[in-house]
């Protein structure tokens, strides 16, 4: 067995415990508590996110960083993207058509979470050691929770710099580009493949760089303009294509339902492979319950936290009831799932594009995936850079940068397993601190939303 063959290995056997029935159970489980806790009060107050995100309660007075609309589109530009496109075509590929119905779950129940560690984030605002004022799991952990319970943030920062590095965006991206572009129009081949790559790396590290460069403000302005053009965009893509196999649409929500509960489309048939791959890709496509959303949604510009959590609950609706299940309905009604075998990730899905598109499907998605991509790794940067913060201070903190550009080049030639199990490793341990902390804080959360919708008429 090769060294590359001894690491793949022993992520997968990290990722299987990582993602075993005390996370499962402390993610659906802990999300549902605060549902039923809140008395579902998160989707009684959807609306009132529509009024927050126009606009109509901004004041540029307010301590933080960027408007809530902004805080918003950078929280999705870190989970739209290759989170609904690759990784609901590993979700399928891995656990079958059944996975995607746990996919729903980890959405339904993470509305709520979503509401309460974004209020959180808000609330628990600290100080970093540069005296900016910052939000995020580790700040609500040590200015909610105290002292004692410092060993969770530091666990919190170390899993983010090593879960929020931009390898499986670059990866993708790349993959997609010369698999879909390069290939067919002749430009690469098996000798020049590895150069090809390399160079599509180099171009993506080169635009982060720029970007970054604004830090939060630019990185908010830049999504706050990418993320919804895109979104409609690739929702047009996917319904026409749903519309173009909408006999079949009954039949595919049947197989997603029917899967759900029996394991057969899984890999190895094994019913726990299923639930354990649908809320684990769920969780990598909301990332309601693991925390990094929080980093986003703490910078927001407002006075009452409360606000942040009601903006904080569209992503879930967004990114996983609505993308992703317009991706799954595009790889099940193609039928490409079931002959899929050696496809990976975002190829899988540029190949049920290609059914109804011809060879313009994957180009199609290109012009989908490669903004979004790139704002995810310029989102996963600003992540980064506060985790880094966070356990370093500022000092070192173009050191982080450097790495962090070095890798999406590596990224554009790493092995997608090794890639893949990494990164969902990481979120795994994320989740223990985030979820931890707030449902210690929950209380403090009921209290807060109790108050702040008696004061607010309309809301």
């Amino acid at each position: 067995m090769s060294f590359l063959d001894s690491v793949e290995s022993a992520l997968e056997t990290f990722v299987a415990y990582a993602w075993g029935t005390p996370l499962l159970v402390l993610l659906v489980g802990g999300g549902l508590y605060l549902l039923i806790s809140s008395r579902a009060r998160p989707y009684r107050h959807l609306g009132h996110s529509i009024d927050l995100l126009r606009g109509k309660y901004d004041n540029p007075d307010d301590p933080g960083q960027v408007p809530h609309r902004q805080a918003l589109s950078t929280a999705l530009s870190g989970t739209l993207g290759l989170g609904n496109i690759a990784g609901v075509a590993l979700a399928i590929s891995t656990g079958g058509p059944g996975a995607i119905f746990w996919m729903w779950v980890t959405a339904l129940v993470g509305v709520a979470t979503k509401f309460f560690t974004a209020t959180l984030a808000v609330m628990y605002r600290g100080r970093d050691a540069a005296g900016e004022l910052q939000g995020g799991p580790m700040y609500v952990i040590r200015e909610g929770l105290g002292k004692k319970w410092l060993p969770l943030a530091y666990l919190f920062a170390l899993a983010g710099l090593c879960g929020l590095l931009p390898v499986f965006q670059s990866n993708q991206t790349v993959q997609l580009l010369r698999e879909s572009f390069a290939l067919p129009l002749g430009w690469v081949g098996a000798e020049n493949a590895l150069a090809f790559d390399l160079t599509l790396g180099v171009v993506l590290a080169i635009a982060v760089m720029a970007v970054i460069a604004g830090r939060i403000q630019r990185i908010g302005r830049f999504a706050v303009r990418v993320v919804p053009a895109m979104v409609v965009f690739y929702m047009a893509l996917t319904l026409i294509v749903i519309g173009y196999f909408w006999r079949e649409v009954p039949a595919a929500f049947a197989l997603i339902f029917t899967d759900a509960f029996t394991g057969k489309a899984a890999v190895g048939g094994a019913l726990g492979t299923v639930i354990a791959t649908g809320i684990s890709r769920g969780a990598f496509s909301n990332e309601a319950g693991i925390g990094s959303e929080s980093l986003a949604h703490g910078a927001a510009k407002t006075t009452e936290p409360v606000r942040e959590g009601v903006v904080a609950m569209v992503g879930p609706i967004v990114d996983t009831l609505v993308v992703c299940t317009c991706t799954a309905l595009v790889i099940l009604l193609t039928g490409v799932w079931q002959h899929g075998e050696g496809i990976a990730g975002v190829s899988l899905t540029a190949d049920a594009f290609s059914q109804v598109f011809g060879g313009w499907g994957p180009l199609l998605l290109l012009v989908m995936v490669i903004p979004l991509a790139f704002s995810t790794m310029v989102t996963y940067w600003y992540y980064g850079v506060k985790c880094f913060n966070f356990l370093f201070g500022p000092r070192w903190q173009t050191l982080y940068t450097g790495i962090y550009i070095v890798l999406i080049v590596v990224g554009a030639v790493a092995s997608l397993s090794i890639v893949n199990n990494v990164i969902t490793g990481m979120y795994a341990l994320m989740a223990i601190p985030t979820m931890v902390s707030t449902l210690l804080l929950s209380g403090r959360v009921n209290r807060a939303a109790r108050d702040y919708f008696t004061r607010t008429p309309g809301a």
